[in-house]
C-alpha cells in the first residue's frame, strides 16, 4: 500500500520439541539458509539467525503485510519438513509448540545481532530454559509456567 512505512524488528525464539538436542553442527547451516529463504521469500529481512543444539533464534526486520504468527507457522512447518525429508535426524523432527517473539528498537540492532551470533558460547554457561525465562521477565511478559517449553525426555 502506498504511503505505508514501518520499522519493525522482532527477535523470535523457538525450541525443538522437548528441547531434544538434535540440531547438529553438520547440518545447521542448511537449516539456517533454508529459514533465511523462507523469511526473505515472504518479504522480510533476516538480520541474524543462529541455533544451539535445542533451539533457534531469528532476528527479523518484519514486513507488516504478514502476521508474525503466519510467518512462524511457515518457518517452523517448512523447516521441520525439510529436516525430515532430508533425514537429518535419526527420529522424526518437530519444533515445540509455540514461540517467543520480542520487539526491539533500531538502537538495539547491533546488540541483538551480537547476542544471537554468540549463542554457542552463551549456552556453555546458561541453559535455554534459563535464557528464555530471563527474556520473558526482562520484557515483562506475563506467562504461565505450565506453558513454558516442555522439559526434555530423559
Amino acid at each position: 500500500m502506498a504511503n505505508t512505512y514501518s520499522q519493525l524488528y522482532i527477535h523470535c525464539v523457538f525450541a525443538v520439541k522437548y528441547r531434544a538436542a538434535v540440531i547438529h553442527p553438520d547440518w545447521e547451516d542448511i537449516l539456517h539458509k533454508y529459514i533465511t529463504g523462507i523469511v526473505q521469500h515472504n518479504g522480510h529481512k533476516l538480520l541474524a539467525i543462529n541455533s544451539a543444539y535445542d533451539h533457534i533464534h531469528l532476528f527479523i526486520g518484519l514486513n507488516p503485510k504478514q502476521s508474525i504468527s503466519e510467518l512462524m507457522q511457515l518457518v517452523k512447518g517448512d523447516s521441520s519438513e525439510l529436516i525430515n525429508k532430508k533425514g537429518l535426524t535419526s527420529q522424526k523432527f518437530q519444533w515445540q509448540e509455540g514461540y517467543g517473539v520480542f520487539s526491539n528498537s533500531r538502537s538495539q540492532i547491533d546488540s541483538v545481532v551480537k547476542y544471537i551470533l554468540n549463542q554457542k558460547e552463551h549456552h556453555k554457561k546458561k541453559t535455554f530454559r534459563d535464557e528464555y525465562l530471563k527474556m520473558l521477565k526482562d520484557f515483562q511478559v506475563n506467562f504461565d509456567e505450565k506453558y513454558i517449553f516442555q522439559d526434555p525426555i530423559n
